[in-house]
């Protein structure tokens, strides 16, 4: 619970006008009544999480939950990437309409990204929507996923392909949650927080590379600032470009060939941060062929994901041709436009652009950054 020496509850709103919301940081946050008040009325609630998370946290929630609705159901999803499909979305409609829920009810998605992204996507769809409120208990959903209401689930032919742009009433970040986090999941959190720096703000980069240490020892007001920071970046980004038409683009960072790399060996057996530590490295490397940024620079970044405990070689997804199937997988990608490959670079230190690379040099970058 919240202790004199935990950081104060910080606010960052995503601006949206009518759609604005709030996201708290914060430690104990998930099981304060307090927490969840002035939220859209409703005689029912729906937590949505996985059995991994529910048996942590959802009394705690439900608990905190009761303060406000008279009933407060739950469901359980399977839990891990491999399940982000259709089946699993069924069993939030299930759970919706076998208790007679209406277009009241408030969905509440306490898990990870997969859980918020599920949840989020079924929110938009029940009814043709529902309101619902963002509880993210990985460091990776607290940074990245579950702030600016992108929803979706994965396709056999792509990740995230089927989804929708919906926005949360609200995000709860409670630091206390983190302590349980595995350090595998921690590390995968830290390349999306690395990822703010050299798109954005270099100085963050550098608060990145002096406190690598402390967020690994999960200390309180070390995630707290890089919670805040990573949203207060994101929050500008989606206030101008709610539905990446353009700007937003630059959050996928790294994700180009990180989304090659989970989908090609599938889903699951890298962590989406995994793929996007590594992805960066590499689309590190296509800038600097580029033209755009010295090595130095790809050697600062690349040393920075390593000490993250992040993977900084990619994965061979063809013996045959694995180049040429990487370039396959990211053409389905979603900034691919009319069949050609678009990649997030940095275009100098501290901003990035979305721009187009002739397949020939995109080879050769794969081949330097993959295990021989």
């Amino acid at each position: 619970m919240h202790t004199d020496s935990s950081p104060a509850i910080q606010q960052v709103v995503i601006d949206l006008g009518e759609r604005s919301y709030p996201i708290f940081i914060g430690a104990g946050l998930l099981g304060d009544p307090a927490t969840y008040e002035d939220l859209p009325a409703s005689n029912t609630a729906l937590i949505v999480s996985n059995d991994t998370v529910a048996p942590l946290y959802a009394q705690l929630l439900q608990r905190a939950l009761q303060c406000h609705y008279s009933r407060v159901l739950q469901v359980a999803l399977p839990d891990g990437e491999v399940h982000k499909d259709w089946p699993t979305l069924q069993l939030i409609f299930d759970a919706l309409l076998a208790n007679g829920c209406d277009r009241k009810t408030v969905l509440f998605a306490l898990g990870g990204g997969v859980v918020g992204d599920m949840t989020g996507f079924a929110a938009a769809c029940y009814m043709r929507g529902v309101p619902f409120v963002q509880v993210p208990t990985t460091l990776l959903a607290q940074v990245d996923s579950s702030v600016g209401g992108k929803t979706a689930i994965n396709h056999p032919l792509g990740k995230n392909m089927v989804g929708a742009f919906y926005q949360p009433e609200r995000v709860i970040c409670d630091l206390d949650v983190l302590q349980s986090l595995p350090l595998r999941e921690l590390s995968a959190g830290l390349a999306e927080i690395i990822k703010y720096g050299p798109i954005a703000d270099m100085a963050f980069l550098d608060w990145i590379e002096a406190n690598i240490e402390a967020l690994l020892a999960r200390e309180p007001a070390a995630l707290a600032h890089a919670i805040q920071r990573s949203c207060e970046i994101k929050a500008a980004v989606v206030g101008q470009d709610e539905r990446e038409t353009g700007l937003r683009a630059i959050l996928n960072f790294g994700h180009t060939f990180g989304h090659a790399i989970e989908s090609g060996l599938g889903y699951g057996q890298w962590l989406h941060g995994e793929g996007v530590g590594c992805g960066m490295v590499m689309a590190a490397r296509l800038s600097q062929r580029l033209g755009l940024i010295d090595k130095a620079f790809v050697d600062r970044l690349r040393t920075l994901v390593l000490r993250a405990g992040l993977p900084v070689v990619g994965p061979r997804l063809s013996a045959a041709d694995n180049a040429g199937r990487y370039l396959e997988l990211m053409r389905v990608d979603k900034k691919a436009e009319a069949g050609e490959v678009r990649f997030v670079v940095i275009d100098g230190p501290g901003r990035a652009a979305v721009r187009g690379a002739p397949d020939a040099l995109v080879r050769e970058v794969i081949e330097a950054c993959c295990s021989a």
